[in-house]
């Protein structure tokens, strides 16, 4: 579908009917419908093919256009006999005045959308079969089997009341008024999750997600305890498409080797952001990786450089401060932790650079590091003032200074600001450089000496 906004202004009402003259001044065409959660995809690093009906006409043309910008390949079959679907809403001084549709829903020939699905189905990850009554999936028993035959997991997002035809799926993902359509009322949280485990096991699905608005989502799979996820959203603007960011995000945690628990937790972060923003919108992995840093369930750790520096565009996208440090951390103690904490003191987000093995021994000697670089970076990345490791392998962090460009640039010891690796690009940048002194009568090499001692 495309949604298409016309904005202008109001100031007078027509002389022929008692309707308000709308002056456009700015046409916004948007991805809608199963293009929304190509969208959702693409968003979240997701290499996305994009199958459905359009009509031989300028709206499909525009939808393909918007779909090659943002990098999602099109599969689409288009009809002559009917339009690209289109809702143009008209908006003015922020309140939409009409909505206009253009559509006509009718029964596609099942073999010509079932061909373009087996066309392009080798080597997905999984696939999302977008229902929306518009006649595009009319024979969704057949690409279930398709994707059954190919072995990959297939999530169906149902519409309407007949769920028989969604029988094979891997995942259905109905809110809890479109589950209850079907399963009938449920009156406590127990009868939900009877009514959704005798659904599991009569339509042969893998698992049912029950997205419950305000109260979360239920995740009943076959031979696995119901799990119960609250709602994340701490304010809500508006629900536009949050149906469409869950069952992006459970399928790109889902092709992306993820459990189906882990999955749907991603997604449920996903949504509480998603409902936070005005009209159809996305989320992407940054968002989530904060999401879930600030209620401490991950989103931090040992990244490489591009992933680096993605978080890092999204950190100062909130206007967090950006803290930077660099050293062997060979053996960690009492020292290292309290000047890591000083650090993080300094701003929202510290990132740590560790040198890897062969850069250690060129600093330290044949006999370091004593602990190698992974272990060095699990347990860096295990302190609560850590926020990102990044391993490098040259002498200095100078490359990586440079890439990240931090807002403070700190370093331990016993050194004049403009000694410091990278204080010049960063100083250049508008950022600070900061000397932090090391806890008196703590150091690896002190460690070392008295370990040889005994």
């Amino acid at each position: 579908m495309l949604d298409r906004y016309l904005f202008g202004s109001t100031g007078r009402i027509s002389p022929e009917a008692p309707v308000p003259v709308v002056h456009v001044h700015e046409t916004d065409d948007r991805p809608g419908g199963a293009a929304n959660v190509a969208v959702n995809l693409a968003a979240l690093g997701v290499s996305t093919c994009l199958v459905g009906v359009v009509g031989r006409d300028t709206a499909a043309d525009s939808l393909e256009s918007i779909m090659g910008q943002r990098g999602i390949a099109c599969s689409f079959t288009r009809a002559e006999d009917r339009p690209t679907i289109t809702k143009t809403r008209v908006q003015s001084r922020g309140q939409q005045l009409i909505r206009l549709d253009e559509e006509k829903a009718a029964a596609m020939p099942g073999d010509a959308m079932l061909d373009a699905l087996r066309g392009v189905i080798d080597g997905a990850g999984a696939v999302v079969l977008s229902d929306y009554g518009k006649g595009a999936l009319s024979d969704v028993s057949a690409m279930i089997a398709a994707c059954c035959d190919a072995g990959v997991p297939v999530l169906v997002d149902p519409k309407g009341t007949d769920f028989q035809k969604y029988r094979g799926a891997s995942l259905l993902t109905p809110n809890q008024t479109e589950f209850e359509a079907v399963a009938g009322k449920s009156e406590s949280d127990e009868e939900l999750v009877e009514r959704a485990r005798t659904m599991v096991a009569e339509l042969q699905l893998n698992a049912l997600l029950v997205t419950r608005s305000e109260k979360g989502m239920l995740l009943v799979e076959a031979g696995a305890e119901p799990l119960f996820l609250s709602t994340q959203a701490r304010e809500v603007f508006d629900v536009t498409g949050a149906g469409d960011t869950v069952i992006a995000t459970l399928a790109a945690a889902l092709a992306s080797g993820q459990g189906l628990a882990s999955a749907a937790a991603l997604a449920n972060v996903a949504a509480g952001l998603v409902v936070r923003k005005i009209g159809v919108a996305t989320v992407t992995p940054g968002e989530i990786s904060a999401a879930l840093h600030q209620r401490g369930q991950g989103g931090r750790g040992l990244v490489e450089l591009d992933t680096l520096l993605a978080l890092v565009d999204e950190s100062r996208s909130r206007n967090e401060r950006v803290i930077m440090t660099n050293g062997c951390f060979d053996v960690l103690h009492a020292g290292h932790v309290a000047y890591l904490e000083q650090a993080k003191s300094l701003g929202d987000r510290l990132i740590v650079a560790v040198n890897d093995d062969d850069s250690v021994r060129r600093l330290k000697g044949e006999s370091r590091p004593i602990n190698a670089l992974e272990d060095r970076l699990l347990v860096l990345a295990g302190l609560a003032a850590v926020d990102w490791v990044v391993p490098f392998s040259e002498d200095t962090p100078a490359r990586l200074i440079e890439a990240v460009l931090p807002d403070v640039l700190v370093k331990g010891g016993d050194y004049q600001p403009e000694e410091i690796v990278g204080a010049r690009e960063v100083l250049q940048n508008g950022g600070e450089v900061r000397v932090l002194a090391f806890r008196d009568g703590h150091s690896s090499s002190r460690i070392i000496d008295r370990l040889k001692d005994e």
